[in-house]
This record gives structure tokens, sequence and C-alpha cells, in this order.
């Protein structure tokens, strides 16, 4: 999927990972490990939210070809058995991953079935081209060859490794570790050479335009050396790239004092959405700026384009609300917040959530809340509605989520009980989007099987490098709102 990137142009201011031990098969983190649901497990809404999950599942089983990935897409408009789109990404296939994962631990599927397909997969991402020790973002999904042209219009594709992409393919092949234990050792030698620093610039004190202290967005490959770089790196700390940054932290390939080298907001004066307020603080001996927006009255920390799935999707996995209650525990759920009163109130829909998406229409484009974005042109909603923003939100806000999932499946039919919710509604003209996309799909199974069965697929992510070293960072941090 397309992504805004941040810029850093005008801006100041390793290791094979381990898998480490991990809890026995089957095993779950009790839900008094997890303060922040704990109070949603076991309400009324929980065989809905189970309905939820099956329909989904099967969207995310429709789209996995006979080779083992998960495809970019399929089209659920017609009669018969949808056909996978030709294309898929490394996000796709950790989708997949993950998705299967949940479903074997929520007894959906068996675990026997559970491992076959988790196997299935992992013995086709083994057998895709790579380089750097990366995969690139463009796959033939029924037979795993490198795409050179674009499947719908036969134009050309230039090879291109993606941090972002790679991190969520990393995070999949480490639940599906976690899951099937037997599959471990495979794992570990698939993510032996995925070293993050290839994408890091160390920091330069004395020149942080050039040694921003950050990610690139990524490389093509095809120059010699490392490749020809992205001109940008990844800046904005609450956006989905962070993934990235938490897994080259936490198998040590890149400094831990990376993170407080992403910003916040830009800094005061320069070219942003609004102006921010704030101050300077050091943090680990680094000078931050711990800069804000106001939103109706309400201060967060914005994401880069003002979507669900820059702020919501990380916490996933990453346990970020739990560890750091008072930072991103609060500005979490303030984004949410805000994303509901745009939708019902600043604008007047009736509905919320807006995240990048299908155009009801057709094509891709991104949908957000302008002003909680730090671009200046910023995702504007549009009217298109998300359903996966809503998944996003269910642990900041339950009800009102679960709520306007129901209204969208009786006001618009976008809802169906063979495989879930379609990608966007446009609510002004009442157009329902034809696909589902594995990105999005994904997102909705990983948000249900936290309310469902609190840490199951964050258990990776609580242990090892993960607890020494990420989560520090995030019981430190101390955004000024």
């Amino acid at each position: 999927m397309d992504r805004r990137t941040f810029l850093t142009a005008a801006g100041a201011g390793g290791a094979a990972l381990a898998l480490g031990a991990a809890p026995s098969a089957g095993a779950v983190t009790p839900a008094d490990a997890v303060p922040s649901l704990r109070r949603s497990a076991h309400t009324s809404d929980t065989p809905l939210l189970r309905k939820w999950f099956h329909s989904t599942y099967r969207s995310i089983e429709a789209m996995t070809t006979e080779f083992g990935l998960a495809a970019d897409k399929i089209d659920v408009s017609g009669p018969g058995t949808p056909v996978p789109s030709v294309q898929t990404s490394p996000t796709n296939i950790g989708c997949g991953l993950w998705a299967t994962a949940a479903a074997g631990g929520l007894g959906v599927i068996s675990r026997d079935a559970m491992e076959r397909k988790l196997t299935r997969t992992v013995s086709a991402v083994e057998r895709l081209e790579r380089a750097h020790g990366f995969w690139f973002n463009w796959y033939d999904a029924h037979d795993g060859s490198l795409l050179t042209t674009w499947p719908a219009t036969g134009d050309p594709v230039r090879p291109f490794l993606s941090s972002v992409d790679n991190a969520w393919l990393v995070t999949g092949l480490r639940i599906a570790a976690d899951a099937a234990p037997a599959l471990r050792p495979r794992v570990a030698k698939l993510l032996a050479g995925a070293d993050w620093s290839y994408y890091y610039t160390p920091y330069d004190a004395a020149d942080p335009v050039a040694g921003p202290g950050q990610l690139r967005g990524g490389f093509w490959p095809d120059k010699p050396g490392k490749g020809e770089p992205t001109g940008h790196h990844y800046g904005a700390l609450n956006t989905e790239p962070r993934m990235a940054s938490y897994l080259g932290i936490a198998d040590g390939s890149i400094p831990a004092d990376h993170y407080w080298h992403l910003f916040r907001t830009l800094l005061p004066g320069m070219g942003q959405e609004q102006e921010p307020e704030g101050s300077y603080v050091a943090m680990d001996g680094i000078r931050v700026w711990q800069g804000h927006y106001t939103y109706r009255g309400r201060k967060l920390v914005p994401t880069w384009g003002g979507s669900m799935f820059e702020a919501l999707m990380v916490p996933l996995f990453v346990p970020e609300p739990e560890w750091s209650p008072r930072a991103w525990g609060l500005t979490h759920d303030r984004y949410v917040r805000s994303q509901i009163e745009h939708g019902m109130q600043e604008e007047g829909y009736g509905y919320w959530g807006f995240s990048p998406a299908n155009i009801p229409a057709g094509g891709y484009r991104e949908y957000g809340v302008d002003a909680i974005g730090m671009q200046e042109e910023g995702y504007n909603s549009l009217g298109v509605v998300t359903p996966h923003a809503s998944f996003l939100a269910l642990p900041h806000a339950r009800g009102e989520a679960v709520a306007n999932l129901k209204a969208l499946d009786a006001d618009f039919g976008a809802y169906d009980d063979t495989y879930g919710f379609r990608d966007s509604v446009d609510v002004t003209t009442g157009r329902v989007s034809d696909f589902v996309l594995a990105l999005d799909q994904g997102m909705v199974v990983a948000a249900l099987a936290q309310q469902l069965s609190p840490g199951l697929l964050q258990r990776p992510f609580r242990t090892g490098g993960f607890a020494s070293r990420v989560r520090p960072l995030l019981t430190k941090e101390r955004f000024s709102i």
C-alpha cells in the first residue's frame, strides 16, 4: 500500500533477531496482565465480536493462495468464490501469518490446521527473493516470483526494500514462531540477516539533517553498495513505521537513542498543520522537543497524516498503553476521541473512523482527520468511513466502536457473514467498496483477537529485547499532554 512519508529535509533535532524463550504453545497472557483491556472482557457483545472474527478470517483464507501467501485484496461484490489479486507485499504476508495464529489461538481452526497453514506460509517466505536480508515490496502471490511489472497495467515496477513493510512481515514471522514452536528454528534463520541498521542513518549532531538518527523509508537495491535510498527518513514518532524502530531497538541492531530522535511534532516555526505547544526536555541526555497539538480542546501527539492506523496499528502488538499509560495510553485515548468527534460532531456524518483504504468507487487513498496530522496538506475524511478504524478503537471506546460498526452494517450493508466488513463506505453517497484488503482485514483480525484473548498476539513483544530495551523507553516517555 502507498504510504505518505515524513520528510526531514528541514529537520534538526545489526544483530540477528533473537526469538528467545516464549510461553508454551497455547498459553495466553492473563487478562490481569493487561489492565487496559481487562475491563472490556466478557461483555455482552463478545459473541458479536467472535462472529466478526470468523467472517473476517474467512476473507483472509479467501485471499491466501495455494502457494501460501495472502494476496493484496479480493473483490467480494460478485457471485462465486473471489479470486485473489496477483500482487502481494511483505505487509500482506505478515497479516496472513498473524491472522492464522489468532484463529488457532481462539479455536476458530484446530491447532493442527494452524500449524499446517503457518508452515505452508513460512515455506513460501523461504522461497522469496531477498536482498540485504529483507524482502521486496511486491511479489506474485501465486508463485512467489518478484514483480517487475504491475499486473493490472504492465507498468514497470522497480524492486524496493521498504523498512515499514518489512517490519510487518517480521512481526508476522515472530508471531508464527510463537504460535508454532516447531517453526522457531526456521524463522530464526529467516530473520538472522534482517539487520535494521541497513535502514538506519546514525545521528550526527553537527549535521542532523544528513544524520537524523532515523530510519530510511527504504532502498532500491539495484545500485552498487546498499542501493539507492529514498530521499526521506521516517521522522514522525506516532506513525506505523515505529514498529520497525521497536524491532531494531529490541534486537540491538539500532541504538535505543533512535527513539528520542523521532519527532513528537515538527519543531516550532516549521511548516506543519498547526503551531505546536510544548517544551524541550532532556531524555537520556538527548534534547527532545516534547511538542503537542490541541484539537477541540484536547492535547495529543499527532500522527503524520491524521489517520487511525498510523496511531493504533502498532499497539495491537506492542503494549504501549500498558507500558506508558500516562503518555502513549493517554494520547491513544485522545486520538480515538478526536476521530469520533470529527465524524459525529465536526462533520456531522453520523459515523466515524478514518484511515487509508480502498476508495469506494475504486482505487486506494489515505483518509484521516487533517487537524490531528502534521502534514500541512494532510489526509481528509471526505465522508469515507473505514471499518478497520473502528476495530482499532476497540480498546479505547469499545461501546462506541461496536455501535458505529453496527450502524455501518444496518444503514449501508457494509458487512456480510461470509467475508466480514467491506473496506470502506462513502457515507455521503451510500457507495460501499467492492473489496476487502489484506492489510485492513489483518488489522481487524488482530484487534478482535486482542479483545477476545488479551495478549494473544503480543506474547513475542513482551519478552527479550522488547522487555529490556523498548519498555524502559516507553516507561520514561513523558508527552507534554
